[in-house]
């Protein structure tokens, strides 16, 4: 392997993907629940899919809709649904069971008893609870397809990872 990390200068993780079943729940949702915004929407006809992707609204950088902003930027959550899972039986896999891959994303929030006590009030399901388990100062929130979202809040987050510093 070469040595030059020079030669990965500019490369940016702009996205994740994560495939919906129902882009009408899930939309919802994250600009509901997390106050994400839609930036831009592909509809890929020939192929039955569309391609939605958020942001969230305090992101400093404000996405301006383009291909070419979209696809530079970093922070973008990119939700996938092929048209017509909303009314089969497709089930979409968060990777937290058999088979294990992919776990979770994160979201930071400033006070997160407030966003636990919000998310509770509008009836946000929940994987694992303030308080819950060795890390008690997170929470893993669900998304409509079953996708965990672990809560943290930054300023608290010395405390939970003390030892654990690379």
């Amino acid at each position: 392997m070469s040595d030059d990390l020079n030669a990965t200068d500019g490369f940016v993780l702009t996205h994740t993907m994560l495939r919906i079943k129902d882009p009408v729940r899930s939309l919802e949702f994250y600009q509901q629940v997390l106050g994400f915004r839609l930036v831009t929407q592909l509809d890929f006809e020939e192929a039955r899919f569309s391609l939605y992707f958020l942001q969230p609204r305090g992101h400093s950088d404000s996405a301006d809709g383009s291909l070419d902003h979209t696809f530079s930027r970093m922070g973008l959550l990119e939700l996938t649904h092929n048209w017509g899972t909303e009314a089969d039986d497709t089930e979409m896999h968060s990777g937290n069971s058999a088979p294990k891959g992919f776990g979770h994303i994160c979201i930071a929030v400033p006070d997160i008893q407030a966003a636990c006590a919000r998310f509770d009030t509008m009836g946000v399901q929940f994987q694992k609870r303030l308080g819950e388990g060795g890390m008690k100062e997170i929470a893993f929130i669900l998304d409509p397809d079953g996708y965990w979202l672990e809560v943290v809040q930054p300023s608290l987050m010395d405390g939970v990872l003390a030892g654990n510093k690379v």
